[in-house]
């Protein structure tokens, strides 16, 4: 049987010690700030917010491109000579890379690539599921394996609050308007990916702890997730560690007891702000 090596972007937030454990390979994304291009993963969260707070600008965002994507699935094969590569990425709906791996491997041999439809957790989510599956099915086929991670991408549910409007507002997210009307009402919205892309779908009132708690409660509400699959929990830098306490007991108290938690790296952070806190897991 070839190797089956699973990759994906670091638009996926997958925690280090977990790529590292399972051998899954990630290609970075862009960030660029003040005229230079930082890998993801390059550059420290903290130094966007920095950026943020003295010129209250973001940093613009990109792709991976398809000669980097050339270059990471070439160095793969040489690597690991006949392996097949199941490429799980971050949803064309919202960003180029997809439509750059899908060039890339145009004339390559034993790639497969699945687009998520998701992001950070969402993306972290369908890749660990793969992940699971290949450890519990070493001698899986390839494209069994391609056929069963397809079909869980749209039982992959992510929904997110960021920290506060003025991420959203300075990336042209929300009108001065909303975000005037938003921050003296203290709302927040609930994001998610619909159909792989970005909408918001309710606003919260209340303080960061009341918001989260009662973003949990709607989440497993509305979605049947699967208490056996992990559950992830997202946050960005400058979350109160008391909430992330209180989303971990509640975790528990629903019945989860696999809860990983992945802190928002500077792609996502670049367009959630500090703050944040996000929830993904897998339906049943």
């Amino acid at each position: 049987m070839p190797k089956i090596i699973l990759t994906t972007e670091s638009g996926a937030d997958l925690p280090v010690d977990l790529a590292d454990k399972h051998q899954v390979q990630v290609v970075p994304m862009h960030v660029i700030m003040e005229g230079q291009d930082y890998l993801d993963g390059s550059l420290p969260v903290t130094d966007i917010y920095d950026y943020y707070n003295r010129t209250k600008k973001i940093p613009s965002t990109s792709a991976t491109n398809s000669h980097e994507y050339y270059e990471f699935f070439t160095k793969i094969k040489a690597d690991f000579p006949d392996c097949v590569i199941i490429h799980i990425g971050y949803t064309s709906r919202a960003s180029a890379s997809f439509q750059c791996a899908v060039v890339a491997c145009e004339d390559m041999e034993d790639v497969y690539l699945v687009d998520a439809l998701n992001v950070t957790g969402g993306l972290a989510a369908v890749v660990m599921y793969a992940v699971n599956l290949l450890e519990k099915e070493p001698t899986i086929e390839p494209v069994q394996l391609v056929e069963k991670v397809e079909a869980i991408v749209p039982k992959s549910r992510l929904a997110f609050v960021p920290g506060s409007l003025e991420f959203l507002r300075a990336g042209g997210r929300v009108s001065n308007v909303a975000y005037l009307g938003g921050a003296l009402l203290k709302i927040k919205p609930r994001i998610e990916l619909i159909e792989g892309k970005l909408v918001s779908t309710k606003k919260y009132r209340g303080n960061m702890r009341g918001v989260t708690e009662k973003l949990l409660q709607d989440y497993l509400s509305d979605y049947e997730i699967d208490r056996d699959q992990q559950i992830f929990f997202i946050y960005s830098i400058g979350l109160d560690e008391s909430i992330k306490q209180r989303m971990a007991e509640l975790a528990k108290d629903n019945g989860f007891n696999d809860v990983k938690w992945i802190q928002a790296g500077a792609m996502i952070s670049t367009h959630a702000g500090p703050g944040g806190f996000g929830i993904a897991g897998l339906e049943r």
